[in-house]
């Protein structure tokens, strides 16, 4: 991991000619404040919030996984390790705001008004969990590796020419950061100076590329610097310095000054995806126990902890609290119709052509007997 350096200012960081791609940290490991002149308005009540976030994405991804081996849930991607880079970033968003997700950041699209039980309709691949309400300022989460950067310029782009106070954001792996849609998202953003922040959730591992084979580059924030944008690498780790960094963003872009590039600096506590990875076959002997002790829980239970704000029946009380609602939103996912085949044809096209509607109806036919 990069090392940590004190930046007296967002103004130095949000500049397109910053060529300074020290990790921006607020907390260290030991959950001491190393930089207070970058929390800005962040409020004791705010670092409460973000605990109390942070716990339920935990228990979130502990009952999902269980759902999972028990086959009431399809594809999941574990999100346990990354917690203070998905709700640092999508804490720092608005209503108005567009989210242009991954697979892996299903937790953000929550917090920004998804219906739970939608997000586990979604995991079983019920075309209902992909139907969200009009006004939820999101789209559902982009399979393809890097896709959604694109999407996000365009979102951006058409954000800008309707003189909407809102910012399109957007998150990908490190593995994302080695496609062509990445750059082609970030220049097409930057050329046309379109509110957009793109994240790079550098958790270390393209499924099972090591990030050290797959780019030269030092760091992923300065391939910001080829589009002409601010690139800013952040301890992905510490939410204090994820939400001011993306807050920071969303305020430089609505501003009119273009898209962001922030590279949050984490690591995922687990396989890339539920359906058959085994990270112990490729990461090396011992990764796991170091990235433990720089938890993103662990620190600010430590610091709020120190200050009288946080206690094990406190983080109790938000574990049964998230294991109620995941118990609850199971049940009314599992009360959904079930999908036929004759569902799936005509969910393909809006007004299905002659072959297709060949086959809705000899399905319906027989679905009918």
């Amino acid at each position: 991991m990069a090392r940590a350096k004190a930046k007296v200012t967002m103004d130095e960081l949000l500049k397109p000619d910053n060529f300074d791609f020290s990790m921006v940290q607020v907390m260290d490991e030991e959950g001491n404040i190393v930089n207070p002149d970058l929390l800005g308005d962040i409020s004791d009540e705010d670092m409460v919030k973000f605990m109390e976030e942070m716990v339920w994405a935990r228990e979130l991804f502990e009952r999902s996984t269980a759902l999972n081996r028990q086959g009431r849930l399809g594809f999941y991607a574990p999100t346990s390790g990354q917690e203070a880079s998905q709700l640092g970033t999508v804490l720092a968003t608005e209503k108005e705001d567009v989210l242009l997700p991954g697979y892996r950041d299903v937790p953000q699209l929550i917090k920004h008004g998804l219906p739970l039980h939608k997000a586990f309709l979604w995991s079983k691949g019920h075309v209902a969990g992909s139907t969200f309400d009009e006004d939820l300022k999101a789209y559902p989460p982009q399979i393809i590796i890097g896709a959604q950067y694109v999407q996000t310029a365009g979102v951006a782009l058409g954000i800008k020419k309707n003189n909407r106070q809102a910012i399109a954001m957007t998150w990908t792996g490190d593995g994302g950061s080695s496609q062509g849609d990445f750059y082609e998202g970030i220049n097409f953003a930057g050329a046309y100076q379109s509110p957009a922040v793109f994240v790079v959730q550098n958790n270390g591992w393209a499924i099972s590329t090591p990030r050290s084979v797959q780019t030269a580059a030092p760091t992923l924030a300065q391939k910001a610097v080829a589009a002409g944008i601010p690139g800013i690498q952040v301890d992905g780790m510490d939410i204090l310095a994820v939400y001011a960094v993306a807050k920071a963003a969303r305020e430089y872009a609505i501003a009119g000054n273009g898209p962001v590039l922030i590279e949050t600096i984490c690591y995922r506590f687990g396989p890339h995806t539920l359906s058959g990875d085994d990270p112990k076959r490729y990461q090396p002997e011992g990764a796991q126990a170091e990235w433990r002790a720089k938890d993103p829980l662990i620190r600010m239970r430590k610091y709020l902890t120190a200050k009288g704000l946080w206690s094990d029946e406190k983080e109790e009380e938000v574990i049964q609290r998230t294991k109620d609602e995941v118990k609850e939103a199971i049940k009314l996912a599992d009360q959904e119709p079930k999908q036929k085949i004759s569902d799936f044809l005509k969910n393909m096209y809006e007004t299905p052509d002659y072959v297709t509607q060949e086959q809705i109806s000899k399905f319906e036919a027989k679905e009918n007997k």
